[in-house]
């Protein structure tokens, strides 16, 4: 399983869909995911997507989370959040379960490993990140300074990326551990210098060797938001004064 350093000509994005936008003509056969260009939730699966080189196959319909069309509730996604996959008249949701989806049932260069001690690492990884999500989201909406609670569940991360030594990523080899962790630890490297002054890569030479090699990856990088536009979107949403 190597890394997907394949270069690729950069995606031109289709426009955002709001409540004045009509419909793309739905279940007519083709695979549409639906994201929002800010959520680290459907990033996730926009990084797969891409990975799988599937640029061609899974067409990009963005929608506006702050004004959102009736539509997509309606006839596409009823739990209305983002990321959702149409794909063979069903619609799916819940980025963790597409991103495996999305793994198995397209071609592509498999982004989980064969080895069992690896697929259970990669199931504990899983499980862990929504307990990480909550412990940095609290302390970043905190007034108080930066506690132990965030630097033991970083540490924990340190840790898991010290387990395979055959690459600088959490199963050794890039794969969708990787990309489920990436948007949201993007947004605590951003977000923990500016809030709170506080470097997350300090003292953890794995965590900033794994930012490093991350972003030689073009199908993530291609993703990315310019950081000021996460910066202040993050902000908002936790109440904080951008």
């Amino acid at each position: 399983m190597a890394t997907p350093t394949t270069s690729f000509m950069k995606e031109v994005l289709p426009p955002v869909l709001d409540s004045t936008s009509q419909p793309p003509t739905l279940f007519d056969g083709t695979t549409r995911l639906y994201i929002s260009y800010k959520s680290p939730f459907a990033q996730r699966t926009w990084i797969t997507r891409n990975c799988k080189g599937l640029q061609e196959k899974i067409k990009l319909v963005p929608i506006d989370l702050q004004n959102r069309p009736a539509w997509y509730k309606e006839k596409v996604y009823p739990p209305n959040k983002v990321p959702s996959l149409e794909h063979n008249n069903e619609v799916k949701g819940e980025s963790l379960d597409l991103i495996k989806y999305i793994d198995a049932h397209f071609e592509g260069p498999a982004l989980l490993p064969d080895d069992p001690a690896k697929r259970q690492f990669a199931e504990e990884l899983f499980s862990y990140i929504d307990s990480l999500n909550k412990i940095m989201f609290t302390a970043l909406s905190s007034k108080e300074d930066v506690g132990d609670e965030v630097g033991a569940a970083l540490d924990k991360v340190e840790d898991a990326l010290s387990k395979f030594d055959d690459g600088p990523f959490f199963l050794g080899q890039f794969s969708l551990v990787d990309i489920a962790y990436a948007p949201f630890m993007e947004r605590y490297q951003i977000l923990f210098s500016d809030v709170k002054n506080y470097d997350i890569t300090k003292g953890r030479p794995k965590l900033a060797l794994w930012f490093e090699e991350l972003n030689k990856i073009d199908a993530y990088v291609q993703t990315r938001r310019d950081p000021q536009e996460l910066l202040a979107h993050t902000k908002k949403r936790l109440g904080q004064i951008a």
